[in-house]
């Protein structure tokens, strides 16, 4: 079966943040931490941790106010 095997990001605008937190907690588990995330860990195939560098990271925003995030991955990927 072919699976999910990373989350660049998912981003949501919110009029009530405690209570959307509390709704991602309970019915998927994501801990949305203090400073408006959460970090998943990146797994190999067989589910242990990966660790090393993440890449770089840039931000636009489009002419409609969307902010959107490019990604470069790291050198060898």
């Amino acid at each position: 079966m072919k699976r999910v095997t990373g989350i660049g990001g998912i981003f949501f605008k919110a009029k009530d943040v405690p209570s959307l937190q509390a709704w991602y907690k309970r019915h998927l588990g994501i801990d949305v931490q203090a400073w408006g995330g959460a970090a998943f860990d990146w797994t190999d195939a067989e589910g242990k941790p990966v660790a090393g560098e993440y890449g770089k990271f840039a931000w636009v925003m489009d002419t409609e106010g969307n902010k959107v995030e490019l990604w470069q991955p790291p050198e060898g990927q």
